[in-house]
């Protein structure tokens, strides 16, 4: 249970602090665009360092099906991650919400195929799914036995700064379902009826990432 726990507190700070950057600060320059994407990958690795030692610190449950493919995991206890990590998601964005209604800023942060720069549902969902496979593909070799060791959690964080810099103006960046679960529900609109992009594309690309993974893993 506490490893549910924490990926429930993990997965909330991270929707918090990430979409909180995106509301706050925004996304329309490109010094707004780094911002929020440093908010992320920060996020990651702060909570690595955390939580790491209790659940692994998947706070994504791409990152849990992908660890779940890869045999590292029970599906019971692969059940329990993704429940802890979808609560948190919505944990966090109702605190955002909560902040947002005690001051002048709109609850934002939710994920959509970004039509003003031409991207459709299609595009979205095949960029979410190639963005999805980088992310987990370095958890799952960062995190392996002889992979990074202790600085795991800076190699996934800075990964995820990566994509967040290429994908932001195209999707919105989700690569975790989780994530985009919480304010999609609480924005509503045009976010809720894609959400479907938002978890499906995700955990395609998770469970790509662990048939590569395991096609090319190094034996222990």
């Amino acid at each position: 249970m506490k490893k549910y726990i924490a990926e429930c507190i993990g997965t909330a700070v991270l929707t918090l602090l990430g979409c909180g950057t995106a509301v706050f600060v925004g996304c329309a320059t490109p010094a707004g665009v780094a911002a929020t994407a440093l908010a992320f990958g920060l996020s990651v690795i702060a909570m690595a360092y955390t939580i790491g030692s209790i659940s692994g610190c998947h706070i994504n449950p791409a990152i849990t099906l992908g660890v779940f493919l890869s045999g590292r995991m029970s599906l019971k206890e692969a059940v329990g991650y993704w429940i802890g990590q979808f609560i948190g998601g919505l944990v966090g964005a109702a605190i955002l919400l909560l902040i947002c209604n005690m001051s002048n800023f709109e609850m934002g942060g939710a994920n959509t195929a970004n039509a003003a720069n031409g991207i459709t549902a299609g595009g979205a969902f095949v960029i979410e799914i190639i963005a999805t496979f980088i992310f987990v593909l370095v958890v799952l070799g960062s995190t392996a036995k002889n992979g990074a060791g202790n600085l795991a959690g800076i190699a996934i964080g800075l990964t995820l700064v990566l994509i967040h810099l290429v994908c932001i103006n195209l999707t919105g960046t989700s690569v975790n379902p989780a994530r985009s679960f919480g304010p999609a529900l609480l924005v509503g609109s045009e976010a809720l009826k894609q959400l479907w992009i938002f978890i499906i594309a995700p955990l395609v690309g998770g469970a790509l990432s662990a048939v590569v993974w395991n096609a090319i893993a190094p034996s222990e």
